[in-house]
């Protein structure tokens, strides 16, 4: 009587069983500021660490979303994002470091902001700060990397209420209008009624209208 041969099959797996892959040597956070260019107020920077679990739709570089729709994103993030973290450089550290290092200094802070400690940093732009991690800097990031795109809303937005509020304490410039931009509006009180304690005093049209 012949020999059967023995199967080699492989055993299967339980059909509730599901086999995951999980990369555990990348978890990335983008990185992304608000207010280098305005004559007054903070810059302001975001770290964003996003769930891949929970997709936010529509998320995009802040500057090309309505008000409205960065306002509704801003919540979204909040929500849904694994961790988040906002910071910023003052006015004082601005005229003291200059608006590069001190935007430099904010997202150090944001990153270091973190509950969880990113093993990849991605940033906007072409310059890095000094990370403790692997970090890339990526030009036009915030349209190309939803965590960017993400940490960019976050900046936004928190910059423009810090506007409003800076509103409230000084309505004769129109904070709430131009953000800090030095719009033809802001110049001219600017030559009205002087500088604030919230302006840039390290920037051109501040520093003529001081005589510095």
């Amino acid at each position: 009587m012949p020999l059967k041969k023995l199967s080699k099959a492989k055993p299967k797996l339980p059909a509730q069983q599901t086999v995951l892959t999980w990369d555990a040597h990348v978890l990335m956070a983008g990185v992304d500021e608000a207010g280098r260019g305005p004559l007054a107020g903070p810059v302001v920077a975001a770290a964003v660490m996003l769930d891949d679990l929970q997709p936010i739709k529509g998320l995009a570089d802040s500057k090309k979303l309505s008000a409205i729709k960065r306002e509704r994103l801003y919540d979204e993030i909040r929500a849904k994002a694994l961790c988040f973290s906002v910071a910023q450089a003052s006015v004082q550290e601005i005229d003291s470091l200059n608006i590069l290092q001190a935007t430099l200094l904010a997202m150090q802070r944001a990153v270091a902001g973190l509950r969880l400690k990113p093993t990849l940093v991605l940033v906007d732009g072409n310059r890095l700060p000094t990370f403790p991690m692997r970090a890339e800097a990526i030009v036009k990031g915030d349209a190309k990397v939803p965590a960017i795109s993400a940490a960019s809303i976050l900046a936004k937005v928190t910059r423009d209420r810090l506007c409003h509020d800076l509103h409230t304490q000084f309505p004769h410039y129109g904070f709430a209008t131009h953000k800090g931009y030095g719009t033809a509006v802001h110049l001219a009180a600017l030559q009205t009624h002087g500088a604030c304690a919230e302006h840039r005093r390290s920037f051109g049209p501040v520093a003529r209208v001081l005589g510095v």
